[in-house]
C-alpha cells in the first residue's frame, strides 16, 4: 500500500467516527456539557450534509455537472472538522502561539487528505474544496465557542491514549458507506429506480 492511500485511511469513517465520539466523551467526562452539546451538533450537521448530497445524487442525479460535483468528500469534511478541533483541545492549556501551531497542523492535516482523495481520484476537486471549508466551518465554529468559556480542564494524557487506541482500526474494512447510502436512496427514491441508483453509486 502506497503512502497516499494509508495516508487517506486516516480519515475513513471507521477512524474519524469514533474519533469524534472520543472528543464528545472527553468533554463530558471533563464537565463541558455546553460544548459537547455543541461539537455533537456540529459535527452532526457535516455528517448530514454529506450523507444528504450523496443520497440526492445516487437517488435523483442532483450534482452539478459543470464542476463534476456529485456530493461533499466525506473523508476532506471529517478531516477538516476533527483536526483542528482536538489539536485546540490538546493545546488549550498552553500559549496562543502553541495553540495556533496545532490548530493549522490540524488544517495541514485536513487539506493533506483532500489532496489525497484528488491523487487517488476518488473525488472531483470541487468535492474536495467543498468538504474542507464545510469541515472548517464547524472546527473553528466549535473553537470559538470553546474560547469564550473556562479551560477545559481533564487529562491530556487520557486523549492521547484514546487516539492511539483508534491505530488499529486503520487496519480494518472501511464501514460500508456506499452501501448504507445506496440503501437510503432506494427507500426514498423507490424500488424501481435501483439500477439507476446502483449505476450512479458507481461515480460516487
Amino acid at each position: 500500500m502506497d503512502f497516499w492511500h494509508l495516508f487517506t485511511k486516516l480519515a475513513d469513517t471507521n477512524l474519524t467516527v469514533p474519533a469524534a465520539a472520543i472528543i464528545a466523551l472527553w468533554l463530558l467526562g471533563s464537565g463541558a456539557w455546553r460544548a459537547c452539546i455543541n461539537w455533537c451538533l456540529l459535527f452532526g450537521i457535516g455528517l448530514f450534509l454529506v450523507a444528504a448530497t450523496k443520497v440526492a445524487y445516487a437517488g435523483w442525479g442532483i450534482g452539478i455537472a459543470s464542476v463534476d460535483f456529485k456530493g461533499f468528500s466525506g473523508h476532506a469534511m471529517r478531516a477538516a472538522a476533527i483536526m483542528p478541533a482536538m489539536m485546540y483541545l490538546l493545546f488549550q492549556k498552553q500559549k496562543r502561539e502553541m495553540q495556533s501551531a496545532g490548530i493549522w497542523f490540524g488544517v495541514a492535516f485536513a487539506v493533506g487528505i483532500g489532496i489525497s482523495r484528488l491523487v487517488l481520484g476518488v473525488h472531483s476537486v470541487s468535492e474536495v474544496v467543498t468538504g474542507l471549508p464545510l469541515g472548517f466551518a464547524i472546527s473553528f465554529l466549535f473553537i470559538h465557542f470553546c474560547r469564550k468559556q473556562a479551560i477545559i480542564t481533564s487529562h491530556r494524557g487520557l486523549l492521547l491514549v484514546a487516539i492511539l487506541l483508534l491505530l488499529p482500526s486503520l487496519a480494518m474494512k472501511p464501514a460500508p458507506t456506499e452501501s448504507w447510502i445506496a440503501r437510503v436512496a432506494i427507500a426514498l427514491a423507490g424500488a424501481d429506480q435501483a439500477p439507476e441508483i446502483r449505476q450512479r453509486m458507481h461515480d460516487l
